[in-house]
């Protein structure tokens, strides 16, 4: 009798940061991974260091997000090749800091067509065939600046608050279907993105820590996979405030000028 295939896990965004840290983190536990990212030399590298580890497999797929028709032949090339996507971590995302003064449209529909509409993108890839099968988990990375409004985040929060929103709607059909659903918000997490950030994070973490976590949640069928709880708990509780407790609260965590 042949050997039964792996389950097949796709990671967006696996080039850098938090995708690239949970790729090697599930290959080092076993798994078949389908790793993808717009930059070849970085899913090279990426390979390159699973095979030092000696765990799973990690397979490159190079493919942009916001590209639909490049999107969907990925997910075909995945499935002919290592076979039917049990679970998928989609990741892929940028950040560009957005206040009032420099307020633009095209950089908020940068940031969109990306962490929205390229989320979407492969969601509209992913979903029939795990319909099918009636079976099938998608976790998809939001954030808490999501949450609620916070300085300089008036491009990056409004895509991740969409995010959370859009797979809230989507959560119960899809539980009927068979699919799980899951919504990844981090805290600040050690990446090329937060790299940039001129403000101190509170309760920072390390990729390789973030991927841990995002992993020991992926064995579980809660809905939000949180973390470091301690911080984004404080968060949530913050959502509960009227705004006139919460804008003085933020402008003084966050050093901006009361208004």
């Amino acid at each position: 009798m042949s050997e039964a295939p792996r389950p097949v896990t796709w990671i967006t965004g696996a080039g850098k940061g938090i995708g690239r840290a949970l790729a090697l983190h599930l290959a080092a536990e076993g798994a078949t991974v389908a790793a993808s990212a717009r930059t070849l030399g970085d899913l090279d590298t990426l390979v390159a260091e699973a095979d030092r580890s000696k765990g799973g497999s990690i397979h490159p797929f190079a493919l942009d997000t916001t590209q639909p028709e490049a999107v969907a032949a990925g997910v075909e090339a995945i499935e002919g090749g290592l076979g039917p996507i049990t679970q998928a971590v989609l990741n892929a995302g940028t950040d560009q800091s957005m206040g009032v003064a420099d307020f633009s449209t095209q950089t908020l529909r940068a940031v969109i067509e990306v962490n929205l509409l390229g989320t979407a993108s492969c969601l509209e890839a992913v979903l029939p065939p795990m319909r099918r099968r009636k079976s099938g988990r998608i976790a998809v990375v939001s954030s808490v600046a999501g949450y609620r409004g916070l300085p300089t985040a008036a491009a990056y929060g409004p895509t991740k608050a969409a995010l959370t929103n859009m797979m809230e709607s989507l959560k119960i059909e899809a539980a009927q279907a068979g699919i799980l659903l899951q919504v990844i918000n981090p805290g600040f997490v050690r990446t090329p993105l937060t790299d940039r950030n001129p403000f101190p994070m509170p309760f920072l973490i390390e990729a390789d820590e973030a991927a841990a976590r995002i992993a020991d949640g992926l064995r579980s069928k809660a809905f939000e996979i949180t973390f470091p709880k301690r911080f984004t708990y404080g968060l949530k509780l913050a959502r509960l405030l009227p705004y006139a407790l919460y804008f003085p609260l933020i402008a003084k965590i966050t050093g901006s000028p009361k208004r």
